[in-house]
């Protein structure tokens, strides 16, 4: 998850790795599935190693759409579709912030699926930390980032 319009070009170079490397994971990537910032800089990463990509998106029509998305799902559900990329998810990796990535936080921590923080907002990671210090793990590298989340779903799977 992360921003669309307003990412940072060191935002878009995280989720391209990010990308790539949940593919080579074996792990299926899921974003908002836009052709814009985030999304689509994730889902051409994970394309990259091969990777198999679902796009969430906000509308009916296929304007828009990442051309790295193999699977588009059409929500008409605008902004609601955020509360369906988080329950999708196993793990949620927030790369960035703005306020849709905010708000994919906050339902990821009400649902209580583990987020990693991934992002350079100071203020942001001490809000999230705040609001659920067993659920937000702040990482600081694309390589942490996968490495909390192989962690993180080999301990949902031991719970299971």
């Amino acid at each position: 998850m992360g921003p669309g319009e307003q990412a940072t070009a060191n935002d878009l170079q995280n989720a391209y790795e990010l990308g790539k490397l949940i593919a080579q994971q074996g792990w299926i990537l899921l974003t908002g599935g836009r052709n814009v910032g985030v999304m689509d800089a994730a889902s051409q990463g994970a394309k990259s190693a091969d990777g198999l990509t679902i796009g969430i998106l906000p509308s009916t029509h296929e304007n828009g759409i990442a051309e790295a998305v193999d699977i588009a799902i059409f929500t008409d559900m605008g902004n609601a579709r955020n509360n369906i990329n988080v329950l999708t998810s196993d793990v949620v990796i927030a790369c960035g912030m703005g306020a849709g990535t905010a708000s994919e936080i906050a339902l990821a921590l009400k649902a209580k699926k583990p987020v990693i923080l991934l992002n350079e907002d100071e203020a942001s990671k001490v809000f999230f930390q705040k609001i659920s210090p067993e659920d937000v793990y702040i990482v600081a590298s694309v390589e942490e980032a996968i490495a909390q989340a192989v962690t993180t779903v080999e301990a949902l799977t031991t719970n299971l």
